[in-house]
């Protein structure tokens, strides 16, 4: 993806496909990952639950956080 950077981080997978559709649907390429404090949290299992951070490219990194800034005003 080249250089990329962490836009958020979330509580688990679910809620990260929701913010990657968000960010997908104008255009923002994305995907995620759990997170180093999500090390060990399921005791070796695989597991959807834990910290899970949201990556996106350098340069759509502003463009991402306005829009999930603006998703988290309470209007939507």
């Amino acid at each position: 993806m080249g250089e990329e950077a962490r836009v958020t981080v979330v509580s688990n997978d679910v809620e990260a496909e929701m913010v990657c559709g968000l960010l997908r649907s104008v255009g923002i390429e994305c995907y995620f990952r759990k997170t180093d404090l999500g090390a060990g949290y399921t005791g070796g299992m695989l597991s959807t639950a834990g910290p899970t951070e949201v990556i996106v490219h350098t340069p759509d990194l502003e463009f991402a956080r306005e829009l999930l800034a603006a998703g988290d005003d309470g209007c939507g």
